[in-house]
């Protein structure tokens, strides 16, 4: 008996129970694009040391020398580089999680759940963030900089991170497919977003009344938690993480509804 699959009508959620029955699939493409990001490389692995790595040295010039932005006590190569890890790992995510749909044949061939392939480089690039984090451990000792109990909310601050850059990607993917200025926008973007967040700057300059509705933006909890929880430069703040949380949660089932919603027409346009 021939089985037809025909696309479901209006939103749908997300089948979860079809997204364990193909775990394996999945493990094996984020498999694959880690080797894949990789291969025929002489660096290899060492490309995710590199981008942040430099970033902080030109940022510690122009930055930390030259405009003598605040670091709230602490070196600025390293308050910069703690931002920079997180941050480098959200930005390659996005970009490569709103690129995933685009040219990718797989859709018009075979019958897997499409919520997959945004996610495969939300996972994948959690090696690269792995390594870079490595790094950031060795530059702490170094400075002679060694973190306090708020490190226990690290794990906290890492799934938040990683559900923003899926909740986004989710977005940007569905729209990226069928309009394709989205790629191009996204780089755009992601530079707006950086100098957004407390990367190069400390979210200490936030005047207190406005902190609330800037947590809204989820990565500048992230970074500021990260700094918080490795280098003790403030108190956690929880006034941004948790406004943070609340818009990573909309932003994440809102794309994964409208994802639902549109992957019907993904095989069609791709």
């Amino acid at each position: 008996m021939q089985k037809i699959i025909a696309p479901k009508k209006g939103f749908q959620f997300i089948d979860w129970k079809e997204l364990f029955l193909y775990r394996h699939l999945f493990f094996f493409l984020v498999w694959r694009d880690i080797k894949i990001r990789y291969k025929q490389t002489i660096l290899g692995f060492t490309w995710a040391v590199i981008k942040p790595f430099f970033s902080m040295i030109v940022f510690s010039i122009v930055f930390g020398k030259m405009a003598r932005v605040a670091s709230d006590g602490v070196p600025y190569p390293i308050f910069s580089y703690a931002a920079l890890v997180p941050w480098t790992y959200f930005s390659s995510a996005m970009v490569g999680s709103t690129t995933s749909l685009v040219g990718n044949n797989m859709l018009s061939k075979i019958y897997f759940p499409r919520l997959v392939i945004p996610a495969i480089p939300v996972l994948a690039y959690l090696v690269d963030f792995m390594i870079a984090f490595s790094l950031l451990g060795v530059l702490m000792v170094y400075f002679h900089i060694f973190p306090g109990y708020n490190i226990v909310f690290l794990p906290l601050l890492i799934l938040l991170m990683v559900f923003t850059a899926s909740g986004i990607g989710m977005w940007l993917s569905s729209l990226a497919i069928q309009y394709r200025d989205v790629k191009f926008a996204t780089t755009f973007l992601t530079q707006l977003l950086m100098y957004g967040a407390p990367v190069v700057w400390p979210a200490s300059m936030i005047p207190e009344q406005y902190r609330m509705l800037y947590g809204l933006y989820p990565v500048a909890g992230v970074v500021e938690g990260f700094r918080s929880a490795l280098l003790g430069t403030n108190p956690m703040p929880w006034d941004l993480i948790l406004p943070g949380t609340l818009s990573a949660a909309i932003i994440w089932i809102s794309g994964a509804f409208y994802f639902k919603y549109k992957e019907r027409i993904f095989a069609d346009v791709v």
